[in-house]
């Protein structure tokens, strides 16, 4: 244990840049929620990588954006409050794409940082560039950080140079035992992960003028016979007409939704799972300091700023 190396390693980006699906990889075990829309993440979530050698603490956290209501606001606190105190920076990027503003909204915050911290930027998607490109890319990003930044480009999804970028992180960890013990994978509770994974759901299946105000709650997680679990949850939507887009015709949708999170929050759990789920309308939700209150965001002082 004399050489064991533990830290806290906080993942940031913009939204949309994989850092879920990366977080995921490296646990080897889905415990963040993933959808190809923006601001699937809306909590900062521990996930926990123990190795022979070394215990890393990785903080997932919201994309960072240009906030449009009070919700936006809280998620961008959530992600600027996760870069606090901690060991390392992932600094997660997409090479498929130039960097946007969005983008030089997280190298600002990076720079803007007290003292001294290792950065490490991960260039994600690289499936999806020439590898003549690669460098090229990669140079666009780190041009946005005025610190030294180490970088390894890798591909979540097809989990490509994961070890590299594993290996590269413990070696900047301090020395120091363990945080948690090595069993543990993350911080949230089952429920929270099912809440999470339900409107990952939503996300996955729904149109694009529905996802952004859609919130889960869980209202019941009962434990059944056989290690089964009963889970009842309101899907909340900011619009009547958006309630009648999640429900669909006859309840296709709905249905749709239930299946799908249901199959995601079994692989999680390990165990069966009966799921039922109810629509409401909530309106104004995001903006709503008392709303964002009862539905879980822990809004500080009455403000998410």
């Amino acid at each position: 244990m004399t050489n064991f190396r533990s830290g806290f390693v906080s993942v940031i980006g913009r939204s949309n840049v994989g850092k879920s699906t990366l977080l995921n990889a490296l646990l080897g075990q889905k415990v963040a929620a993933v959808s190809p829309r923006p601001q699937t993440t809306r909590r900062r979530q521990l996930g926990i990588l123990t190795l022979p050698n070394a215990q890393v603490v990785f903080i997932d956290t919201p994309g960072l954006h240009q906030p449009l209501h009070r919700l936006g606001h809280y998620l961008n606190q959530e992600a600027k409050d996760a870069i606090q105190g901690i060991d390392v920076i992932l600094f997660t990027v997409d090479a498929s794409v130039l960097p946007s503003e969005e983008d030089r909204l997280v190298a600002g915050l990076i720079d803007g940082l007290p003292g001294e911290r290792p950065i490490l930027m991960a260039l994600n998607k690289t499936d999806l560039v020439e590898p003549d490109e690669i460098n090229r890319v990669l140079s666009t990003y780190t041009d946005l950080v005025h610190r030294e930044v180490k970088t390894v480009p890798i591909s979540a999804l097809k989990k490509s140079q994961l070890d590299v970028l594993e290996e590269t992180l413990v070696s900047l960890l301090p020395v120091r035992p363990p945080e948690f013990p090595e069993d543990q994978l993350t911080d949230l509770y089952e429920r929270e992960i099912a809440a999470d994974l339900i409107r990952a759901a939503c996300l996955y299946l729904l149109r694009d003028e529905v996802p952004h105000s859609l919130a889960v709650r869980i209202d019941e997680f009962k434990e059944r016979p056989q290690g089964a679990a009963y889970i009842a949850a309101t899907i909340f939507v900011e619009r009547d007409s958006h309630k009648g887009i999640v429900i669909g015709q006859g309840g296709k949708m709905l249905k749709e939704i239930g299946t799908s999170a249901r199959v995601e929050i079994e692989e999680m759990s390990g165990r069966k799972v009966f799921l039922e789920l109810k629509v409401k309308v909530l309106k104004q939700w995001r903006n709503d300091d008392s709303a964002l209150k009862r539905l879980g965001y822990k809004i500080k002082n009455g403000s998410p700023h």
